[in-house]
């Protein structure tokens, strides 16, 4: 059955209820964030949570890839993204607390993953980029295709990952690495590095999934909040105090003297202009190539 009251996700379930899929659906923008995705991704985890039958939660894109973070189209390129997400008009000064309230909020919607009572699949193709990576990191399993990519380049500059989720998943060093660089990697190495729950060839990608869910979903529903809750509870506490500091410190990117150069320059060459001369300084291809055959 599926939910048509959604304007950039689809919200439908398996033909035997068990299974909800909430598919992220902006395909000509590459599932980049709007508006509208971050209030419906949590409307739709709420509606499985409360569906006596679901037992699983699947969560996609629909086109090419996962999702491509949040539209620089709009956030950037047009300045704009301070009517929805948090960039201010600096001439009466940075109020972090405004921007936080803002900011604050998406968090609040992508972490309903994280909090779902009921188990959350990310399954990712083409790739989950850096707001993109916040939503699929906050699921409880994520299953990626061998070529598909995740990562969290404006850590470069215009960004810092607000749900917080590297370091709780691969410890403090990994996390740092990924940060440091912005670099993105693909399933295989999401994989090696325990960023993920596994790597798959894309074409095997889906039927990976299903069956995994199909696993889960016999298992009873009280018996797999039980053991979601005695899990996280080991690092809820940290979650929730991580994702305070990112939140306040990806203001603070956006609006940094380097933050406000990006933005400058998104809307005056675009943001693709912009994302280029930040994310690939030098000889960032040769180190990436090296890179990886020391892995």
């Amino acid at each position: 059955m599926e939910n048509t009251n959604f304007k950039s996700i689809i919200y439908k379930t398996s033909s035997d209820g068990k299974v909800a899929y909430i598919i992220l659906n902006r395909p000509k923008h590459f599932n980049a964030i709007d508006q509208n995705i971050p209030a419906e991704l949590r409307a739709a985890v709420r509606l499985a949570n409360f569906d006596s039958k679901v037992h699983c939660i699947i969560i996609k894109g629909n086109g090419p890839g996962f999702c491509g973070g949040y539209d620089l189209g709009i956030y950037a390129e047009h300045a704009q993204r301070g009517q929805t997400e948090g960039s201010q008009d600096l001439c009466k000064g940075y109020d972090p607390f405004k921007d936080y309230l803002t900011m604050g909020e998406a968090t609040e919607c992508y972490s309903e993953l994280f909090r779902s009572h009921k188990p959350t699949i990310a399954q990712v193709h083409g790739a989950a980029v850096a707001g993109g990576s916040d939503i699929a990191l906050c699921c409880d399993l994520v299953v990626m295709a061998d070529d598909a990519r995740i990562g969290y380049p404006p850590s470069r500059a215009w960004g810092c990952p607000t749900t917080a989720m590297w370091a709780h998943r691969i410890g403090p060093e990994k996390a740092k690495r990924m940060l440091f660089t912005g670099d993105l990697i693909d399933g295989k190495e999401a994989a090696s590095m325990g960023l993920v729950l596994m790597s798959v060839p894309e074409a095997e990608l889906e039927e990976t999934v299903n069956l995994l869910a199909n696993r889960i979903k016999t298992v009873p529903i009280n018996q797999l909040w039980m053991h979601k809750q005695v899990i996280n509870s080991g690092i809820e506490s940290s979650v929730r105090s991580s994702q305070r500091l990112a939140t306040i410190f990806d203001g603070i990117t956006r609006n940094s003297p380097e933050g406000i150069a990006f933005q400058n320059a998104a809307m005056l060459s675009g943001f693709k202009d912009a994302v280029k001369k930040r994310d690939e300084p030098g000889n960032s291809v040769s180190y990436r190539i090296k890179w990886k055959n020391r892995l």
